[in-house]
């Protein structure tokens, strides 16, 4: 395993060297670190599956360095698509459209669609650019754990299955894209992220939330993700906390001391941005072997609040799992 300043022309001319070897890359965007492989080379994107132990039902994001790559791997974009593509591109978005079939099926676990969005962050777009075609990418860490904002929780969390990893500083927003699909003139939201309710709905109009079934059509769908080893319990007052051997995530300022060897407050001030940015690499520094769970405030619903709420309540499984 190698760090590289992702801002060095240098380290991205190695990390294509080594993509285009059919090997993988760890790379910085500005939602969280990612584990990237040619999307167009089967072999490649089976790396990804096996480095992070993913089912391959899973899907995978495609990851383009310019808009107009869309038209290469999509077989169809929708007028709803075109508008938020114009809002929000380069951007923590993801948009789940018709595939060609130019797009292994181990990218798209077999389904007729694929994700795809072109980040933001200057080291992502400077790799995929230079590389010159979509990258698959995941985030960079083992399946169903916490995602990664920085490369050093990538190091901590793969090791030496990954041989580069390009060093960009924290991931800006600190929790993954939004994920909507189109379907008979109705845009259906898939997982709520950067991108807010709000937000898409200003742009587009009603947006509906797509309903769980069986099926795994976009990343993060299945009912137990982004989880700590510990077990995870959301709580409403810190008087629930029932454990001293215990973490608190708050989110914001206790208005008296919790219970717990170790507190981590998201937003003094209650701002949900900052919250967001602050949320997996908090969780990470909580996620700790001398304590027997961790306490999660719950957040009011709004804005990326509804974002960090999804990922709560799919990392509090683990707890309602034990528990019952």
């Amino acid at each position: 395993m190698e760090f590289l300043n992702g801002f060095e022309h240098s380290s991205i001319e190695k990390a294509v060297r080594i993509l285009k070897d059919g090997n993988v890359v760890a790379f910085p965007t500005e939602t969280v670190y990612g584990l990237g492989a040619d999307a167009m080379n089967s072999y490649a994107v089976a790396k990804i599956f096996e480095i992070k132990k993913r089912p391959k039902f899973d899907p995978l994001i495609v990851h383009i360095g310019h808009r107009e790559w869309i038209s290469e791997i999509a077989d169809y974009v929708p007028p709803e698509a075109k508008k938020l593509i114009d809002r929000f591109w380069p951007g923590p978005l993801t948009l789940i459209l018709r595939k060609k079939d130019a797009i292994p099926g181990i990218v798209t676990a077999g389904l007729p669609t694929v994700a795809i969005r072109m980040p933001s962050h200057p080291v992502a777009l400077n790799l995929i650019r230079s590389f010159g075609n979509p990258i698959a990418a995941p985030s960079a860490n083992p399946f169903g754990y916490i995602s990664p904002t920085n490369a050093q929780h990538v190091a901590k969390m793969l090791g030496d299955d990954v041989p580069l990893i390009l060093d960009g500083g924290s991931s800006n927003y600190g929790i993954e894209s939004t994920i909507i699909s189109f379907n008979e003139d109705k845009i259906y939201l898939h997982r709520h992220g950067a991108v807010s309710y709000e937000e898409l709905s200003a742009t587009a109009g009603p947006i509906n939330e797509k309903e769980r079934n069986n099926s795994c059509e976009a990343p993060g769908e299945l009912p137990y993700h982004y989880a700590p080893i510990k077990p995870l319990k959301i709580i409403h007052t810190i008087d629930e906390i029932a454990d001293a051997r215990s973490s608190f995530l708050a989110f914001k300022k206790p208005l008296k001391t919790p219970n717990s060897k170790y507190v981590k407050v998201l937003s003094n001030s209650g701002d949900m941005r900052e919250a967001a940015a602050n949320f997996f690499s908090y969780l990470i520094e909580l996620d700790r072997d001398n304590v027997d769970i961790i306490y999660a405030e719950n957040i009011p619903e709004t804005g990326l609040g509804k974002a960090i709420m999804e990922r709560l309540k799919k990392a509090s499984k683990k707890y309602m799992h034990i528990t019952h």
